[in-house]
């Protein structure tokens, strides 16, 4: 008997600044799928949170100008239904697999999975609090610092908070050159280098744009960007190591070498490095992963010092998977292409779903409510 194929809805798009780099990512996972297992139905999330059906979003998927297609799809809608910003999940029948290619805000910070619980769907990923507590920098850092998983020093400035943390207060503990970048962004969105009093209150004016949390960091000596990817559950690898070397004149892997012109970026895949210090990145890559309960993959980025001392830099719950995205480069070299990467992913959700499913939850009936007696009051 021929076995069925598995439906797959990948949903991507979304309301953050990673929109059109989850498009590209979309449209590779897509066409890495092979159709002989799976049939696949595609939902976009516009810039403003609306889902469109799986007809607009093909449209969009096949070049129609996404304004246009959107304007035309709501046209109609009826906003004051509840539902009417995800009503059109419904467009399509018997959904096995959610593939949430989402990058940034509402896909890793634990929104869509809500949804996927909710709708008690396996999802490919990690779960809504891990997904919540990786998407923001300080939490995470926080968490590893408790497990002795080294990272750089940090404070964390907010809108109330503000006034008493100036430049001269935060150097002194951090160094003259620092970064501010949002807690709760991706794909170095709002990432400044600073080295004043200027340059440090135009970055948290311009950081407040992004976010209301901001991590004012303090900054590696000479760093190598060094990157390993982890794929599996309770039971995780970790791929070969890659480097990226930027051009000399940038300042850092900014947004416009990771999907706009990366001509000038040489990616090394692998990298050698020495056998210490490439055994130590991957294990602080798996008690990362770990213990911040992540599921399925994630990209860990480290920045290692000019005396080869690593430090975790962030995690990324749903890496790209664009042309030039390190996390499939890497799982290539590492012996996995990308077609069978899918199905691993794929795999590793339906797995997570039914060992949820083995959970138990006690329905107890509490019978008739019995309060406690009342006194008489005191005069």
């Amino acid at each position: 008997m021929e076995k069925k194929k598995l439906h797959i809805a990948l949903l991507f798009g979304g309301n953050s600044s990673e929109h059109a780099v989850s498009k590209r990512s979309a449209h590779n996972i897509y066409d890495g799928m092979n159709k002989d297992k799976y049939d696949v139905s595609v939902f976009m999330f516009t810039k403003k949170g609306y889902l469109l059906g799986n007809k607009d979003s093909m449209r969009i998927f096949n070049g129609e100008d996404e304004d246009k297609v959107v304007a035309e799809a709501t046209a109609t809608v009826d906003f004051s239904n509840p539902l009417a910003n995800i009503q059109n999940i419904s467009e399509v029948k018997d959904i096995d697999v959610f593939y949430p290619v989402i990058h940034g805000n509402m896909g890793e910070d634990g929104t869509v999975q809500g949804l996927f619980r909710l709708l008690n769907k396996p999802w490919i990923g990690s779960g809504i609090t891990s997904s919540g507590v990786s998407f923001d920098k300080d939490l995470t850092k926080q968490l590893l610092t408790l497990h002795g998983i080294r990272n750089t020093k940090y404070v964390v400035v907010t809108p109330e908070n503000q006034a008493e943390y100036t430049y001269e207060k935060c150097s002194k503990e951090l160094g003259a050159t620092m970064f501010v970048k949002p807690a709760r962004q991706g794909s170095s969105v709002g990432i400044y280098k600073v080295e004043n009093q200027a340059e440090f209150d135009k970055a948290v004016k311009e950081g407040f744009h992004y976010d209301f949390k901001l991590l004012v960091e303090e900054a590696i000596d000479h760093p190598r960007e060094v990157e390993c990817s982890v794929l599996g559950n309770r039971s995780a690898k970790a791929s070969k190591l890659g480097a990226i070397k930027i051009p000399d004149d940038d300042v850092f892997y900014d947004y416009n070498n990771k999907f706009v012109d990366a001509s000038g970026v040489e990616f090394q895949m692998p990298v050698e490095l020495p056998a210490d210090l490439t055994a130590e990145i991957k294990q602080m890559s798996l008690d990362a992963f770990r213990v911040l309960d992540n599921r399925g993959l994630a990209r860990m980025d480290f920045l290692v010092d000019s005396n080869n001392v690593p430090y975790f830099g962030e995690v990324n719950t749903l890496p790209g998977f664009t042309n030039i995205s390190l996390y499939p480069q890497l799982w290539a070299v590492s012996g996995i292409n990308y077609s069978d990467l899918i199905d691993q992913l794929i795999e590793l959700a339906l797995e997570e779903f039914d060992d949820n499913a083995r959970l138990h939850y006690d329905f107890v009936d509490l019978g008739k409510e019995k309060l406690p007696e009342k006194k008489d009051e005191i005069k």
